[in-house]
């Protein structure tokens, strides 16, 4: 791996983790536990869609592992890993058949996926069936949430030069 690449991922992962840790700041809105903007899966998308899953996975397992140790919360790691790498796998397979296109379906689905892999999680930890009744409100906030994140990335993607992130292929 060259220099370049392990620089530029580290950057992604700063990035990413400063989105989280200051969305972890700011209030939920949303009186469901669990229903956050997810605004960090913006650069896993990015990474996907510049980069590719490989890439994007590197990221993500940085980003969860310091996530987890600066917000002073390992059990958060379990969660945060299976919705993650469930949204990852699902983003990267969507951004295949669509080519690229189409950030925000993308991002929709990687946003469901990230919710339901943080419910199977938390149903294998606590052994819990009634957890299953948060997946309608979760579909949902995953809509939502994903249209956004989806916007998001694609207003980045446009604006940033592919020169600068292009030499990681």
């Amino acid at each position: 791996m060259s220099v370049r690449k392990i620089t530029l991922l580290a950057l992604y992962t700063t990035i990413a983790l400063t989105i989280f840790v200051i969305e972890s700041a700011i209030p939920t809105v949303v009186p469901i536990p669990g229903v956050k903007l997810g605004l960090s899966n913006i650069v896993t998308l990015f990474v996907i869609k510049r980069h590719g899953a490989k890439e994007a996975a590197i990221v993500l397992i940085m980003r969860v592992i310091l996530a987890s140790i600066f917000a002073g919360q390992i059990v958060s790691f379990t969660y945060s890993i299976a919705g993650g790498f469930l949204c990852l796998i699902v983003m990267a397979i969507i951004n295949f058949i669509l080519r690229g296109e189409f950030l925000f379906i993308t991002s929709v689905f990687g946003a469901i996926a990230h919710n339901v892999g943080q419910i199977l999680a938390a149903f294998f930890v606590l052994k819990m069936s009634g957890i299953f009744a948060y997946i309608p409100f979760l579909i949902i906030s995953g809509i939502i949430t994903g249209l956004f994140t989806g916007f998001a990335c694609y207003f980045a993607e446009k604006k940033i030069p592919m020169k600068l992130t292009n030499e990681l292929k």
